[in-house]
């Protein structure tokens, strides 16, 4: 694989760079594009581990001279702009001076895989939340993450940055009814805080989906009513109900620890 040329960018106004503020500061910007911007070493290094090889690498000027020996034959394009240029395009109090423009999956809005472990997402809507529980999911063996309707852009930058490398790992699919969620195949587990077999009790299913609510209203009836179980986990403590990311990580960690 030979290095690309660098091409260096100097004007404002160039059609990429004003693509790429928009992928930057709106977070359904990828899906009329059809393509993602991640921002850093860290996302840029998760990507190219799973084999992912960006349509565009964007340096600044002041980063490029030594990130050319990591990156020069990074990607399809490599592309270079002054300093002040790429500040304008990072979400970062800090910017990355580099960044990667990928491919959208084209599973991204596809239909869900039936069979495989899963994450349904139902309304979560902080994108915090929405990255953390990508990153529980492909650390504890889930393979697809399923966003209903309503829930945050798994794409955007917000959640790009959360997720830390994780969407790499994933099946997601997005944009999908509670409808589409009888096709998995799969029993279904609704978090609860009120009700239901407590976790550490409870003989876990394998493969499964879990189901995480929406961070103030919880899981919809309509998926209550399809649930194999619900399950709720002991707080001796006390609190009324964990945090969505929280909750996700110990349940699906007791899928794994249940699975050996």
């Amino acid at each position: 694989m030979t290095a690309a040329q660098a091409i260096h960018i100097t004007s404002r106004d160039n059609p990429l760079l004003k693509d790429l503020r928009k992928l930057s500061q709106d977070s359904t910007a990828y899906r009329r594009q059809g393509r993602v911007w991640l921002e850093g070493d860290h996302l840029c290094r998760a990507a190219l581990a799973r084999g992912k090889r960006p349509a565009i690498a964007l340096f600044a000027e002041s980063l490029w001279a030594e990130a050319q020996r990591d990156y020069a034959d990074a990607a399809v394009k490599i592309m270079v702009v002054p300093d002040m240029l790429f500040a304008e395009l990072s979400g970062l109090e800090s910017p990355a001076r580099m960044g990667f423009v990928l491919e959208l999956p084209q599973h991204a809005d596809a239909a869900l895989l039936p069979g495989a472990a899963a994450v349904i997402l139902d309304r979560v809507q902080d994108a915090g939340n929405v990255g953390s529980i990508l990153r529980s999911a492909a650390a504890f063996g889930f393979t697809q993450v399923i966003a209903l309707k309503g829930t945050a852009a798994l794409w955007s930058a917000k959640v790009l940055r959360a997720g830390m490398g994780a969407h790499f790992a994933l099946r997601l699919v997005e944009g999908l009814e509670v409808s589409d969620v009888a096709t998995l195949g799969l029993p279904l587990l609704v978090t609860s805080s009120h009700g239901g077999s407590f976790l550490h009790q409870a003989a876990l299913p394998w493969p499964c989906a879990w189901v995480m609510g929406h961070e103030g209203q919880g899981v919809s009836p309509a998926l209550e009513t399809m649930a194999a179980e619900r399950i709720r986990i002991a707080q001796p403590g006390g609190e009324e109900s964990l945090n969505v990311g929280a909750a996700a990580a110990i349940c699906l960690h007791a899928s794994a620890a249940q699975r050996g």
